[in-house]
């Protein structure tokens, strides 16, 4: 099937055929290569809607006070010994776990994935842990925080290490020239989607989420609060996406979704929250106010299950409620007031405005 369009003495003729057969074509993996990058017509419809929520979500760290965090940063008695832990803690792991995310979605997972909208939205991913690095940037010189005790917080607690060790391995194991064709290294690919978009920033990422916002929720340092909402916000669409792509990329090439891959997947998970809550009792090694250890623990187990049964897998305990109820109020944040004029303003654009809702949390 063919158009043709007349201008003055010329004609040009269309071939709708290829365009179809260039759609249908379209693959997470081992599509049409192309490097026009050309979106239309849309194959992943899901992706493209996904990266306009996360372009609506936009925010820079420096639009955020942090003159009250400074305040009570200095003053012994406006925060815990407990308080200043977690948030040390929170700054030490996270601004190496951020540019461990953001490397892998640009140099494996974007690298494979060949249709233009997947890496459209990957690429905005990537941008957004970005900002999630430049926003732990601010904190520590806005705090006042030596940046060599975060190196040495990332190197030296061991904790953290295992964390950060459990997803580089699982990283490394896909730079190095892959054979698409092979159901192995395909099981890689998804091992990996799983683990960084299910396991890191699906499950291990709560526990610190958690903790800031328990204080945040107590009057205590409400920029960094603001700055781990606007986070969890976008985690809470890198899952999505990660969890998408996952799917679509079973649904391709459904010869990887054996019994065994399946329990290999829920091994890693049971890893992920066994490292994940070593990681809280070294945050909290004492409670504090609205702070219990055991709480948290819990509240990662229940994650852990959401994340499972949201790929269709079995839950590693089951039967568990949200202990943190809370946390879902917290993420609607719509609107915040505007510091500078007092006056309430639209963070997202009305035109996107997309509400988060318990089944993020």
């Amino acid at each position: 099937m063919q158009k043709s369009y007349s201008i003055g003495p010329r004609t040009f003729v269309l071939d709708q055929t290829k365009a179809e057969a260039a759609l249908a074509a379209k693959r997470v993996i081992g599509g049409r290569e192309t490097m026009t990058f050309n979106l239309l017509p849309l194959r992943y419809t899901w992706a493209y809607e996904l990266y306009r929520t996360m372009k609506a979500n936009h925010w820079e760290p420096e639009d955020v006070p942090m003159g009250k965090d400074v305040e009570q940063w200095r003053d012994a008695r406006a925060l815990t010994d407990i308080d200043r832990w977690i948030v040390r803690m929170g700054i030490g792991y996270f601004s190496a776990a951020e540019g461990i995310v953001g490397d892998n979605v640009l140099h494996v997972v974007r690298q494979l994935a060949t249709a233009s909208e997947l890496k459209l939205v990957l690429g905005r991913h990537a941008h957004e842990e970005n900002i999630h690095a430049d926003s732990l940037l601010y904190m520590i010189s806005s705090l006042g925080i030596d940046p060599h005790e975060c190196e040495a917080m990332f190197e030296d607690i061991p904790t953290i290490t295992a964390k950060n060790a459990f997803v580089t391995r699982v990283s490394k194991d896909l730079r190095r020239d892959l054979d698409m064709d092979s159901v192995a290294d395909r099981q890689l690919l998804a091992k990996n989607i799983f683990v960084f978009g299910q396991c890191m920033e699906g499950t291990q990422f709560y526990g610190l989420f958690g903790m800031i916002l328990s204080l945040y929720r107590q009057g205590k340092l409400p920029g960094i609060g603001t700055m781990f909402r606007y986070t969890l916000r976008d985690e809470s669409n890198h899952i999505e996406v990660f969890r998408r792509l996952l799917l679509e990329l079973v649904a391709e090439n459904p010869e990887i979704w054996t019994p065994e891959f399946r329990e290999e997947l829920r091994g890693l998970m049971a890893e992920a929250v066994e490292l994940e809550q070593a990681f809280i009792a070294d945050c909290l090694p004492v409670e504090g106010v609205g702070l219990s250890a055991d709480e948290f623990s819990t509240y990662i187990d229940y994650i852990a299950d959401r994340r499972l049964e949201s790929v269709g897998l079995a839950p590693l305990v089951g039967g568990i409620e949200n202990p943190l109820p809370w946390l879902a109020e917290l993420m609607d944040v719509r609107k915040e007031q505007n510091f500078f004029e007092g006056r309430v303003t639209e963070y997202q654009k009305a035109s996107s405005l997309v509400a988060v809702s318990d089944d993020d949390l």
